[in-house]
């Protein structure tokens, strides 16, 4: 039993080796994380790179078309769109991350403790789960960030508390599917006590679908912000957000289409990377695949 045990531990580092060659493999996954890595090294490096400061206003170049001096145009009081693009990086990034870390740290300790306590704690647990998910995700992000207050760090929270069912269903599901595995059994019949087992055996067997659902739920996170933010909710103004910056550019979509096109094509193309993305590991995660 103990040879059980070892033999599932040690081919865990070797799992992780094959995923990553199985992932270099697909260019669509390749490219999104590149995409991803720019976005987030943009968005890093924002306060050395942006040409102008993002909050800066010149009367004297209002709804200014793109330029050598400004690449991507400015905004309706003067304002470089393209260091508010950059900047706004941060922030949808930001909800993003935070977001989906709020979301696995509640989601998948109650998800491991459903799946392997099970009993009337699966029951509670999987019935409050069912009420969460039976509200659409963005309205009860909305009715949340509405009531926690206009804010980024509230925007967050909210976010991240309706990402939370998702985590605990599908690690219950996980849990559920490796407990009946004969490692698990072997350590069981070990005296192992059982939060060794639940962490030490079980947890790591269930982390890759985690992992591909959390790479989802960064680009849902990055929408829901986006939506959070247009609506007033979300990042406030003057700082800069690409949901704030779509809510202003609507008003002048005639006059000043740039304003819409810097923004909308960010939120495009940093969700469609996350989602290339998630989608590569779930096939290079997949046993099936060669």
């Amino acid at each position: 039993m103990t040879a059980v045990v070892a033999a599932a531990v040690a081919a865990a580092p070797r799992d992780r080796w094959r995923a990553w060659r199985r992932l270099r493999r697909r260019p669509a996954a390749m490219v999104g994380l590149v995409v991803v890595a720019a976005f987030v090294a943009l968005a890093l490096a924002a306060p050395w790179i942006a040409p102008y400061d993002p909050l800066k206003t010149n009367f004297l170049l209002v709804r200014k078309p793109p330029s050598g001096l400004h690449w991507m145009g400015t905004d309706e009081i003067g304002r470089d769109v393209l260091s508010r693009v950059l900047w706004g990086a941060r922030a949808s990034l930001l909800a993003g991350v935070v977001s989906v870390a709020i979301a696995l740290a509640v989601g998948v300790p109650l998800g491991l403790l459903s799946g392997y306590v099970r009993g009337w704690v699966d029951g509670l647990l999987m019935r409050i789960t069912d009420g969460l998910l039976a509200c659409p995700a963005l309205i009860l992000a909305i009715a949340m960030a509405a009531f926690l207050g206009p804010s980024l760090t509230n925007a967050m929270i909210a976010i991240g508390i309706t990402a939370t069912p998702i985590f605990i269903r599908l690690t219950r599901g996980q849990v559920l599917a490796v407990v009946v595995e004969d490692y698990v059994e072997a350590a069981r019949a070990l005296g192992n006590p059982h939060l060794r087992i639940a962490v030490r055996h079980v947890l790591p067997n269930v982390l890759p679908p985690i992992l591909v659902q959390a790479t989802l739920a960064m680009a849902s996170a990055i929408i829901a912000e986006a939506a959070l933010s247009f609506l007033g909710l979300g990042q406030q103004p003057p700082a800069p957000s690409w949901g704030s910056m779509l809510n202003i550019a609507r008003n002048f979509i005639g006059q000043a289409p740039w304003m819409s096109w810097w923004p909308g094509l960010a939120i495009v193309t940093v969700v469609l990377a996350f989602n290339l993305l998630g989608d590569g590991l779930r096939d290079a995660f997949d046993p099936r695949e060669g």
